[in-house]
């Protein structure tokens, strides 16, 4: 996620951008239903449809990892993967650099995707199974996917850049060695085209929408995806899966998501034995983001930054508590 200083709305920064796009004068007002996390977007429309305005500051975004995951999005699409869709800036690009008084920023805009996200469902059996088919397609066309420009990072790529955070904060020494933990533990396991490569990472239920009338899902925000072991999908999406439902229903619909993954893509056998090295990997990873993001301090903050610190800093000691122990 961005530092706390870039979670505020801003809508003159907002419009600014915006304007190397075509869109409706009048749309503008939609701007209050903003959300900022990763980055920030900005909803509007265009000729009456509604598109979405993506932008974050250039220091906090690797440009070749944008460029990469506009390639594979566009690659997706060409083999009718339900995915967003780029629209192009007034110049004909996808990607814009951006000075502002605010500082230098990336932007995109997307067409909204049809349906409503899955978290917002009934969940009923055919959606699940829906979920976990869109996932195995997904994965089945990442098998095959070569990059012809940037590339994705990789696990690697993302557990340096967790140590190279990690020495501005020389107190997390318990973090730093999960880092090294895993390091060592993923080195052990064996890539295979099935069940290694270019994954979504956040195919969660606010990221993946359900459309009624085609029966299907598509997939949204792919700005943290990266190479790894396809079971770090599966898993993601199974947690999210277990926080949408009653405890008692969780084994019979994890089955049916998973009865919908390999009805595209055989699962790797063995899958299961690396899923709690990719828990705790997003633990780490999401551990290390926040602590950058909620490190800086002033006096005199608004209220609602004092309580999004406090919110942030309680869910750390849940990434935390396996810390300096065994991978089983």
């Amino acid at each position: 996620m961005l530092k706390l200083r870039y979670l505020y709305t801003n809508e003159d920064l907002a419009a600014m951008i915006l304007r190397n796009w075509e869109f409706d004068e009048d749309s503008l007002e939609m701007f209050q239903y903003y959300r900022i996390s990763s980055n920030a977007i900005y909803p509007f429309r265009r000729e009456g449809a509604v598109q979405l305005l993506r932008f974050a500051p250039i220091a906090e975004k690797r440009k070749e990892n944008v460029e990469a995951e506009l390639a594979f999005i566009a690659n997706l699409r060409t083999e009718g993967y339900g995915v967003m869709e780029a629209v192009k800036s007034k110049r004909g690009e996808e990607l814009i650099e951006v000075r502002t008084p605010w500082g230098d920023y990336y932007a995109s805009v997307f067409k909204r995707v049809p349906g409503v996200q899955i978290g917002k469902t009934e969940l009923r059996d055919g959606i699940v199974f829906s979920h976990g088919q869109a996932l195995g397609r997904l994965h089945k066309l990442s098998s095959h996917y070569e990059p012809m420009g940037s590339k994705r990072w990789c696990y690697e790529d993302v557990l340096m850049w967790i140590e190279e955070e990690l020495a501005e904060f020389p107190q997390e020494t318990a973090a730093l060695r999960e880092a090294e933990r895993l390091r060592v533990y993923f080195a052990q396991v064996p890539k295979t085209v099935r069940n290694y490569g270019l994954v979504h990472y956040d195919f969660e239920y606010d990221n993946v929408f359900y459309d009624e009338a085609t029966s299907s899902c598509y997939a949204i925000d792919f700005d943290d995806a990266m190479y790894h072991w396809y079971a770090m999908d599966i898993e993601q999406a199974l947690d999210s899966l277990k926080d949408c439902i009653p405890e008692e229903s969780y084994e019979r619909k994890k089955q049916i998501f998973i009865d919908g993954y390999q009805s595209e893509h055989e699962l790797a056998e063995g899958f299961e034995a690396i899923v709690p090295a990719c828990r705790r990997f997003a633990n780490l990873y999401g551990y290390v983001r926040v602590l950058r993001s909620v490190a800086e301090q002033w006096e005199n903050e608004p209220e609602w930054m004092v309580r999004l610190r406090e919110r942030l800093e309680r869910s750390m000691v849940g990434k935390a508590s396996q810390f300096d122990t065994d991978i089983q």
